[in-house]
């Protein structure tokens, strides 16, 4: 048992980390409680207060992501990766990879694409995120997008390292123009897609107001763009639009740095729910924004050149 003079904080720090080192062993509430000096009762409330999950739940999405980094990363047998991710058969391990990513273990390894995989939570001490009261609380997810087409507008924006940024104005213009001039489908989401594919030394980039071709039915004549594959950090975020940037600041210099990830240059991607209203000043949103990622290692993108 930890001592007392230990923050509640730093205990669900030292759990996850256990956590994190033994996702072969079994993990039973009681155990992990018991590390952290809390009884079954308490330690399962602050648990989910900090992370936002059950322990079951986050147990059981760090195994299956785990394992399915295994299929898509090594020549290992179904069944040495259910072990060694903790399963105790390979027919619960398949039962529950089904549950979790709709497929089968042997179909994902055979796609080939990294799809719904949990992130570990980063241990080390981090800042809270500015629209959360727990540094544990934004769950980042990794996920694999193929190829798709938007239709919509765009223009040239000067980001927030421009010596002249002006995104704060022509972004919520662009959306307007789109929304007054065009019917957009109410049941699709809406993306503002930004491409920061180049070094973009001047910190200029396009940025469209777009949504997925396959979701406009009968759309105007507007202008198309083809998004090219790409594996992505997915931050989730809702609160005043002005706490985006601080949030991806945090996730950048904070988060990042910590996952085993890099940023790399790409297409970054805003996704609206369907209906939302996208970067009016002062408004709530709820977003999710996608980061290019890619394994630590490769060559990366400096962090001026995350866009706004």
């Amino acid at each position: 048992m930890v001592p007392d003079t230990q923050t509640p904080q730093s205990r669900i720090g030292q759990v996850l980390q256990f956590i994190h080192c033994h996702l072969d062993q079994p993990l039973t509430v009681a155990s992990l409680a018991a590390l952290g000096g809390w009884s079954r009762w308490q330690f399962q409330r602050v648990f989910a207060a900090h992370t936002g999950s059950s322990v079951a739940q986050y147990i059981r999405e760090l195994r299956l992501s785990k394992a399915a980094e295994q299929l898509l990363c090594t020549g290992d047998r179904q069944l040495d990766i259910a072990l060694s991710c903790g399963f105790e058969s390979d027919i619960s391990f398949s039962r529950s990879f089904r549950q979790y990513f709709g497929c089968s273990p042997g179909q994902y390894r055979n796609r080939g694409l990294r799809c719904h995989l949990r992130a570990p939570i980063p241990v080390s001490p981090l800042p809270a995120p500015p629209t959360s009261d727990s540094p544990y609380r934004t769950r980042i997810r990794v996920e694999s997008r193929p190829a798709f087409d938007v239709i919509g507008l765009s223009c040239q924006i000067h980001g927030i390292y421009s010596p002249t940024p002006d995104f704060a104005q022509r972004v919520p213009d662009l959306w307007r123009r789109l929304g007054t001039r065009h019917s957009l489908p109410e049941d699709a989401a809406r993306l503002g897609v930004m491409d920061v594919s180049g070094d973009g030394g001047d910190h200029c980039f396009p940025y469209w107001a777009c949504v997925e071709a396959a979701a406009w039915r009968d759309h105007p004549p507007l202008p198309r763009l083809t998004v090219p594959p790409q594996e992505y950090a997915v931050v989730p975020f809702q609160g005043p639009v002005a706490g985006l940037e601080q949030t991806l600041s945090w996730f950048l210099n904070q988060w990042l740095p910590a996952s085993g990830y890099q940023g790399c240059y790409g297409f970054d991607l805003e996704i609206y729910p369907a209906g939302a209203r996208q970067n009016i000043p002062g408004n709530h949103i709820s977003v999710e924004y996608w980061v290019p990622i890619r394994a630590a290692g490769n060559r990366t993108r400096p962090m001026h050149q995350m866009v706004k």
